[in-house]
Protein backbone atom coordinates (compact mmCIF):
# COMPACT_ATOMS: atom_id res chain seq x y z
CA UNK A 1 0.00 0.00 0.00
CA UNK A 2 2.85 2.08 1.01
CA UNK A 3 4.30 2.25 -2.73
CA UNK A 4 0.33 3.34 -4.25
CA UNK A 5 0.19 6.02 -1.31
CA UNK A 6 3.58 7.46 -3.27
CA UNK A 7 2.50 7.25 -6.55
CA UNK A 8 -0.22 9.44 -5.65
CA UNK A 9 1.94 11.67 -4.12
CA UNK A 10 2.58 15.33 -5.52
CA UNK A 11 6.74 14.41 -5.19
CA UNK A 12 7.39 18.04 -4.45
CA UNK A 13 9.49 16.77 -1.49
CA UNK A 14 8.24 19.98 0.71
CA UNK A 15 8.00 18.56 4.19
CA UNK A 16 4.73 20.31 4.87
CA UNK A 17 3.40 16.97 5.58
CA UNK A 18 5.39 17.08 8.81
CA UNK A 19 7.56 14.16 7.59
CA UNK A 20 11.32 14.60 5.82
CA UNK A 21 9.61 12.88 2.02
CA UNK A 22 7.11 12.07 0.11
CA UNK A 23 7.96 8.30 0.65
CA UNK A 24 8.17 9.07 4.72
CA UNK A 25 4.72 9.99 4.72
CA UNK A 26 3.51 7.60 2.03
CA UNK A 27 4.95 4.88 4.60
CA UNK A 28 3.36 6.69 8.02
CA UNK A 29 0.06 6.31 6.43
CA UNK A 30 0.22 2.23 5.71
CA UNK A 31 1.51 2.04 9.07
CA UNK A 32 -1.24 4.42 10.60
CA UNK A 33 0.79 6.70 12.10
CA UNK A 34 -0.28 9.55 9.82
CA UNK A 35 -3.35 10.73 8.62
CA UNK A 36 -4.09 11.20 4.92
CA UNK A 37 -4.88 15.15 5.08
CA UNK A 38 -1.33 16.21 5.77
CA UNK A 39 -0.45 17.24 1.71
CA UNK A 40 -1.01 20.74 1.01
CA UNK A 41 0.53 20.81 -2.47
CA UNK A 42 -2.31 17.91 -3.33
CA UNK A 43 -4.88 19.82 -1.78
CA UNK A 44 -8.16 18.42 -2.01
CA UNK A 45 -7.76 16.08 -4.60
CA UNK A 46 -4.83 14.53 -2.92
CA UNK A 47 -6.72 13.99 -0.11
CA UNK A 48 -9.18 12.02 -2.20
CA UNK A 49 -6.54 10.08 -3.82
CA UNK A 50 -5.08 8.80 -0.53
CA UNK A 51 -8.48 8.42 1.10
CA UNK A 52 -9.46 5.93 -2.06
CA UNK A 53 -6.36 4.01 -1.78
CA UNK A 54 -6.38 3.82 1.82
CA UNK A 55 -9.76 3.21 2.93
CA UNK A 56 -10.06 5.80 5.29
CA UNK A 57 -12.77 8.86 5.00
CA UNK A 58 -12.13 11.75 3.04
CA UNK A 59 -11.44 14.81 5.34
CA UNK A 60 -10.72 18.27 4.83
CA UNK A 61 -6.99 19.16 4.48
CA UNK A 62 -5.30 19.78 7.75
CA UNK A 63 -4.70 23.54 8.33
CA UNK A 64 -1.75 22.91 10.35
CA UNK A 65 0.18 21.59 7.91
CA UNK A 66 -0.88 24.48 5.66
CA UNK A 67 -3.46 25.31 2.87
CA UNK A 68 -4.50 24.37 -0.63
CA UNK A 69 -2.70 26.96 -2.88
CA UNK A 70 -1.11 27.50 -6.52
CA UNK A 71 1.95 26.03 -7.89
CA UNK A 72 4.76 28.75 -6.98
CA UNK A 73 8.44 28.47 -8.23
CA UNK A 74 11.18 30.25 -6.70
CA UNK A 75 13.33 32.63 -7.99
CA UNK A 76 16.25 34.29 -6.79
CA UNK A 77 17.66 38.19 -6.68
CA UNK A 78 20.49 37.64 -8.15
CA UNK A 79 21.90 41.07 -7.52
CA UNK A 80 21.74 40.20 -3.52
CA UNK A 81 22.95 36.68 -4.01
CA UNK A 82 26.48 36.09 -2.54
CA UNK A 83 26.58 32.59 -3.75
CA UNK A 84 26.90 31.05 -0.24
CA UNK A 85 25.32 27.40 -1.76
CA UNK A 86 23.03 26.95 1.61
CA UNK A 87 19.77 26.83 -1.39
CA UNK A 88 21.49 24.27 -3.43
CA UNK A 89 22.11 22.01 -0.58
CA UNK A 90 18.09 22.48 0.62
CA UNK A 91 16.93 21.72 -3.02
CA UNK A 92 15.50 18.20 -3.10
CA UNK A 93 15.20 18.31 -6.54
CA UNK A 94 18.86 19.89 -7.61
CA UNK A 95 16.64 23.05 -9.20
CA UNK A 96 19.45 25.34 -8.48
CA UNK A 97 22.19 26.05 -10.34
CA UNK A 98 25.61 27.52 -9.31
CA UNK A 99 28.65 27.76 -7.05
CA UNK A 100 30.37 28.81 -4.26
CA UNK A 101 30.50 32.69 -4.77
CA UNK A 102 29.32 32.83 -7.73
CA UNK A 103 25.53 33.45 -8.40
CA UNK A 104 22.82 31.17 -7.95
CA UNK A 105 19.45 30.74 -10.26
CA UNK A 106 16.46 28.39 -10.28
CA UNK A 107 15.69 26.01 -13.18
CA UNK A 108 11.83 26.92 -13.25
CA UNK A 109 11.13 23.35 -14.89
CA UNK A 110 12.84 21.51 -12.19
CA UNK A 111 11.48 23.51 -8.79
CA UNK A 112 8.35 22.06 -6.95
CA UNK A 113 8.33 25.28 -4.90
CA UNK A 114 9.05 23.52 -2.00
CA UNK A 115 10.18 26.69 -0.55
CA UNK A 116 13.02 24.91 1.56
CA UNK A 117 15.54 27.36 -0.02
CA UNK A 118 13.57 30.43 1.32
CA UNK A 119 14.60 29.57 4.85
CA UNK A 120 17.93 29.03 4.82
CA UNK A 121 19.40 31.85 2.66
CA UNK A 122 21.36 34.40 4.95
CA UNK A 123 20.38 37.40 2.77
CA UNK A 124 16.96 36.55 2.28
CA UNK A 125 17.43 36.52 -1.96
CA UNK A 126 14.94 33.95 -3.03
CA UNK A 127 11.34 34.31 -3.17
CA UNK A 128 8.56 33.05 -4.79
CA UNK A 129 6.13 33.43 -7.63
CA UNK A 130 2.69 31.88 -8.29
CA UNK A 131 2.66 30.29 -11.73
CA UNK A 132 -0.22 28.81 -12.06
CA UNK A 133 -2.55 31.52 -11.31
CA UNK A 134 -5.72 30.84 -9.67
CA UNK A 135 -5.33 26.35 -10.48
CA UNK A 136 -3.93 25.13 -7.24
CA UNK A 137 -3.42 21.34 -6.35
CA UNK A 138 -3.35 18.47 -8.68
CA UNK A 139 -5.09 21.38 -11.23
CA UNK A 140 -1.71 22.89 -11.44
CA UNK A 141 0.95 20.16 -11.01
CA UNK A 142 0.62 17.64 -13.85
CA UNK A 143 1.78 13.95 -13.23
CA UNK A 144 4.52 14.42 -15.71
CA UNK A 145 5.82 16.60 -13.32
CA UNK A 146 4.99 14.92 -10.26
CA UNK A 147 7.52 11.97 -11.73
CA UNK A 148 10.11 14.47 -13.04
CA UNK A 149 10.33 15.73 -9.75
CA UNK A 150 10.35 12.30 -8.19
CA UNK A 151 13.30 11.18 -10.45
CA UNK A 152 15.55 14.29 -9.57
CA UNK A 153 15.01 13.91 -6.19
CA UNK A 154 16.14 10.41 -6.12
CA UNK A 155 19.48 11.20 -8.19
CA UNK A 156 19.57 13.80 -5.90
CA UNK A 157 19.18 12.18 -2.81
CA UNK A 158 21.81 9.29 -4.23
CA UNK A 159 24.20 11.72 -4.84
CA UNK A 160 24.34 13.05 -1.96
CA UNK A 161 24.89 9.83 0.01
CA UNK A 162 27.58 8.80 -2.28
CA UNK A 163 29.31 12.54 -1.82
CA UNK A 164 29.10 12.25 2.28
CA UNK A 165 30.25 8.71 2.30
CA UNK A 166 33.46 10.05 -0.14
CA UNK A 167 34.13 12.69 2.55
CA UNK A 168 33.71 10.39 5.51
CA UNK A 169 35.91 7.76 3.90
CA UNK A 170 38.90 10.99 3.33
CA UNK A 171 38.19 11.60 6.80
CA UNK A 172 38.78 8.02 7.78
CA UNK A 173 41.63 7.64 5.92
CA UNK A 174 43.61 11.05 7.31
CA UNK A 175 42.63 9.64 11.11
CA UNK A 176 43.99 6.21 10.16
CA UNK A 177 46.90 8.13 8.89
CA UNK A 178 47.61 9.94 12.33
CA UNK A 179 46.77 6.55 14.18
CA UNK A 180 49.46 4.72 12.34
CA UNK A 181 52.22 7.40 13.60
CA UNK A 182 50.69 8.29 16.70
CA UNK A 183 53.58 9.23 18.90
CA UNK A 184 54.43 11.54 16.05
CA UNK A 185 51.30 13.56 16.24
CA UNK A 186 50.51 13.62 20.36
CA UNK A 187 52.58 15.11 23.05
CA UNK A 188 52.11 12.01 24.95
CA UNK A 189 55.31 10.32 25.40
CA UNK A 190 53.97 7.72 27.71
CA UNK A 191 53.35 4.02 26.06
CA UNK A 192 50.41 3.04 28.38
CA UNK A 193 48.79 6.08 27.74
CA UNK A 194 49.60 6.24 23.99
CA UNK A 195 47.91 2.50 24.01
CA UNK A 196 44.57 4.04 25.49
CA UNK A 197 44.72 7.11 23.31
CA UNK A 198 45.23 4.74 19.87
CA UNK A 199 42.24 2.02 21.78
CA UNK A 200 40.04 5.42 22.27
CA UNK A 201 40.81 6.11 18.62
CA UNK A 202 40.28 3.31 17.03
CA UNK A 203 36.99 2.64 18.54
CA UNK A 204 35.77 6.47 17.63
CA UNK A 205 36.40 5.34 14.08
CA UNK A 206 34.75 2.29 14.16
CA UNK A 207 31.34 3.88 15.11
CA UNK A 208 32.01 6.40 12.67
CA UNK A 209 32.70 3.96 10.36
CA UNK A 210 29.24 1.86 11.51
CA UNK A 211 27.30 5.19 11.26
CA UNK A 212 28.09 6.43 8.04
CA UNK A 213 27.59 2.78 6.52
CA UNK A 214 23.89 2.62 8.16
CA UNK A 215 23.16 6.66 7.23
CA UNK A 216 24.24 5.80 3.55
CA UNK A 217 22.16 2.15 3.30
CA UNK A 218 19.52 4.28 4.49
CA UNK A 219 19.52 7.32 2.19
CA UNK A 220 20.10 4.72 -0.60
CA UNK A 221 17.46 2.68 0.21
CA UNK A 222 14.93 5.81 0.52
CA UNK A 223 15.85 7.19 -2.91
CA UNK A 224 15.35 3.47 -4.01
CA UNK A 225 11.58 3.41 -2.68
CA UNK A 226 11.68 7.17 -4.23
CA UNK A 227 12.32 6.37 -7.25
CA UNK A 228 10.05 3.25 -7.28
CA UNK A 229 12.63 0.85 -7.61
CA UNK A 230 14.95 2.53 -10.28
CA UNK A 231 17.32 5.12 -8.55
CA UNK A 232 19.39 6.58 -11.23
CA UNK A 233 23.18 7.96 -9.79
CA UNK A 234 23.51 10.70 -12.38
CA UNK A 235 20.64 13.11 -13.93
CA UNK A 236 19.70 12.92 -17.45
CA UNK A 237 19.81 16.07 -19.84
CA UNK A 238 16.29 16.95 -20.94
CA UNK A 239 15.49 16.60 -24.67
CA UNK A 240 15.56 18.83 -26.82
CA UNK A 241 11.98 19.84 -27.31
CA UNK A 242 12.08 21.10 -24.07
CA UNK A 243 14.21 23.47 -24.75
CA UNK A 244 15.91 22.87 -21.20
CA UNK A 245 19.21 22.38 -22.41
CA UNK A 246 19.60 25.45 -23.99
CA UNK A 247 18.64 26.67 -20.80
CA UNK A 248 20.97 24.49 -18.82
CA UNK A 249 24.10 25.43 -21.34
CA UNK A 250 22.83 29.46 -21.28
CA UNK A 251 23.37 28.73 -17.28
CA UNK A 252 26.66 27.43 -17.38
CA UNK A 253 28.07 30.29 -19.62
CA UNK A 254 26.18 32.72 -16.69
CA UNK A 255 27.17 31.13 -13.86
CA UNK A 256 30.63 30.84 -15.02
CA UNK A 257 31.36 34.82 -14.30
CA UNK A 258 32.04 35.61 -11.10
CA UNK A 259 29.57 38.59 -9.69
CA UNK A 260 30.62 42.40 -9.69
CA UNK A 261 30.77 44.00 -6.14
CA UNK A 262 27.45 44.55 -4.65
CA UNK A 263 25.54 48.06 -4.67
CA UNK A 264 23.32 48.53 -1.91
CA UNK A 265 19.96 49.95 -2.59
CA UNK A 266 19.29 53.04 -0.11
CA UNK A 267 17.47 51.93 3.10
CA UNK A 268 18.27 48.26 2.22
CA UNK A 269 18.77 45.64 4.59
CA UNK A 270 22.48 45.79 5.65
CA UNK A 271 24.17 42.92 7.63
CA UNK A 272 27.69 42.77 8.53
CA UNK A 273 27.68 39.30 7.38
CA UNK A 274 26.33 40.28 4.24
CA UNK A 275 28.05 43.42 3.47
CA UNK A 276 31.70 41.52 3.97
CA UNK A 277 30.80 38.20 1.59
CA UNK A 278 28.25 39.97 -1.12
CA UNK A 279 28.82 39.66 -4.51
CA UNK A 280 26.06 40.42 -7.42
CA UNK A 281 25.18 39.45 -10.41
CA UNK A 282 22.47 40.41 -13.04
CA UNK A 283 18.65 39.40 -13.63
CA UNK A 284 16.47 37.49 -11.72
CA UNK A 285 16.08 33.91 -12.93
CA UNK A 286 16.11 31.46 -15.52
CA UNK A 287 12.60 32.09 -16.19
CA UNK A 288 12.87 35.19 -18.50
CA UNK A 289 16.73 36.23 -18.07
CA UNK A 290 17.98 38.81 -20.87
CA UNK A 291 21.26 36.52 -20.91
CA UNK A 292 19.38 34.01 -22.72
CA UNK A 293 17.05 36.15 -25.10
CA UNK A 294 15.90 34.23 -27.40
CA UNK A 295 15.65 30.74 -25.57
CA UNK A 296 12.57 29.58 -24.83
Amino acid sequence: MAQRLLDALPQTQCTRCGYPDCAAYADAIAQGQADINQCPPGGEEGVARLAAISGKAFKALNPENGVEGPRSVAFVDEAWCIGCTLCIDACPTDAIFGTHKHMHTVIEAYCTGCALCVPVCPVDCIHLENVSGTATGWAAWSPTQADLARTRYAAATSRRAKTETARQVMKAAEAQDTLADLATHSRITDPEELARKKAFIEAAMARARQRTSHQASAIRANALTTSGGACTSSISTPSPDTGNSSLLLGCKKQMSKPAAPLRIPPGAKRTPWALSHCTAAGKSSIHSPTWLSGVV
